[in-house]
């Protein structure tokens, strides 16, 4: 057999990995958006191979660096089915409509340029897709549980292993018989870590002849001492109760943010702190917070514990989740000391520029970011500690503070990625190949990994490696 890595190749967005039996049967492995092609969304579209020709597609979980190009593959040709565990087909579905929404508002602001030519030459931006390719692509999701090998046919089976990170995200694990000879291969997706508060652990990796892993954080641990709680507890007590002011949190609407929430209901349920008012706003947080109740027993054993003695996880006195753009605007008259989580968490569009519009002149506001902001940002901007910021037409001065921790990422580290590579049985692994990560970041886990006697290749793009 033959893989081929077609994105996430010395980057981290546009997973998208090509799996060729002897049989010439294709197996796409996710098709996620290349947010570095994302100043014109019509390069997302060249595919660099015949999406018609494509046979299944496994879907590892539902960021939009995984998933977002599928309705592009649908409407350029591809008519087969898409495999993924129902949590993921879930949050496919509405990452993949606000997909939609952001393209046509890239697209309304584009026709007010309407007559500047791109360097592409092209006049105009149209949508990468529409809802109606979203609605097709869904149409495609045949949906398999945990540790469950399915049959593809009569020489391939997948298992999906749940490897934390997102609700429902998975490794792909996959046994293919080629003349008699059984191969194994596993794509790891992404990699969570170890006591995620709403998650479970990620299992070990059942034995394998070769391993496509991610290397988002390879070279680098997160911060050790301080747990999750107590940095909360230690924030808001400084913002709130003794400065009376307003901490905004920019969270994005899946996964991050109902950790946060189920955080802050310990901290409140234990009466660490005294009541403050917590608004949720985020419309794609409400829909994916009934999905994360709808699939309760995928949870982390500590969130199936507090439900059963303390009831919802996601609901807690002061809790308010805000339904509409008018109740969102109100959120600027409330002045009392509160808490405001809303999306997008990079503070690129969403409600969030709105509190940011009327807050970031605040001396008694402050601003902690829970994930990673990328270059070019806003967020990215206000970490760096730019004095000035551009929000809704307008140069503001920032006076709120601002304040980061990384101890909600849902990536695993260093030491966990490591980890999981030592875990599998290693007479059986020939060898790792490392994706989803910038080169110094593929460089430094291929390095560690090397040194402990793995065969490491950093994968390059396009270069075809025969199995």
């Amino acid at each position: 057999m033959k893989l081929t890595i077609w994105g996430a190749a010395e980057q981290v967005t546009g997973s998208m990995h090509l799996l060729t039996t002897e049989d010439n049967y294709k197996i796409l492995i996710d098709c996620g958006l290349d947010y570095e092609r994302d100043h014109n969304v019509q390069l997302n579209e060249d595919f660099p191979f015949n999406p018609g020709e494509i046979d299944l597609v496994i879907l590892t979980h539902a960021h939009i660096d995984h998933s977002g190009n599928l309705p592009t593959l649908v409407r350029m040709g591809f008519e087969g089915q898409i495999l993924c565990t129902p949590p993921t087909a879930e949050l496919a579905e509405l990452l993949l409509m606000d997909s939609v929404n952001i393209f046509m508002h890239k697209a309304q602001k584009n026709r007010k340029h309407r007559g500047h030519k791109r360097r592409d030459g092209s006049r105009t931006m149209q949508p990468l897709y529409l809802q109606k390719h979203v609605s097709e692509t869904i149409d495609r999701f045949v949906t398999i549980g945990f540790n469950k090998p399915f049959r593809i046919n009569n020489s391939i089976e997948l298992t999906f292993i749940p490897v934390g990170h997102l609700l429902g995200a998975a490794a792909a694990a996959f046994k293919i018989t080629e003349n008699g000879e059984e191969k194994t291969i596993t794509f790891t997706g992404d990699i969570g870590r170890k006591n995620y508060p709403t998650l479970r652990d990620p299992q070990t990796l059942p034995p394998t002849n070769y391993l496509v892993s991610e290397s988002t954080y390879g070279g680098r641990n997160h911060s050790k001492g301080k747990t999750v709680e107590e940095v909360l507890t230690e924030t808001i007590e400084k913002c709130c109760v003794k400065e009376a002011g307003r901490l905004i949190i920019p969270a994005f609407s899946i996964g991050r943010t109902q950790a946060l929430v189920f955080s802050l209901n310990k901290i409140f349920s234990k009466g660490l702190l005294p009541p403050i008012k917590v608004f949720v706003d985020s419309p794609m947080a409400n829909s994916s917070t009934g999905i994360f109740r709808k699939h309760h027993d995928l949870l982390s054993e500590e969130s199936q514990e507090f439900y059963r003695k303390s009831g919802d996880q996601f609901e807690f006195d002061n809790l308010v989740y805000v339904e509409n753009l008018k109740d969102s605007r109100q959120v600027s008259n409330y002045f009392e000391p509160c808490i405001i989580i809303s999306s997008a968490g990079m503070l690129e569009g969403g409600r969030i520029q709105d509190h940011l519009f009327h807050n970031i002149q605040n001396y008694y506001c402050t601003i902690l970011f829970i994930g990673y902001c990328a270059k070019g940002t806003l967020g990215f901007r206000l970490l760096r500690g730019d004095p000035i910021v551009h929000i809704k037409d307008r140069d503001l001065a920032v006076y709120a503070t601002i304040k980061q921790t990384d101890l909600f990422s849902a990536h695993g580290d260093h030491d966990d990625l490591v980890n999981t590579v030592k875990q599998i049985d290693s007479t059986q692994l020939k060898q790792v190949f490392l994706v989803h990560g910038e080169t110094t970041s593929m460089q430094a886990l291929a390095d560690t990994l090397t040194e402990d006697g793995y065969q490491v290749t950093a994968a390059k793009k396009g270069v075809a490696y025969q199995l």
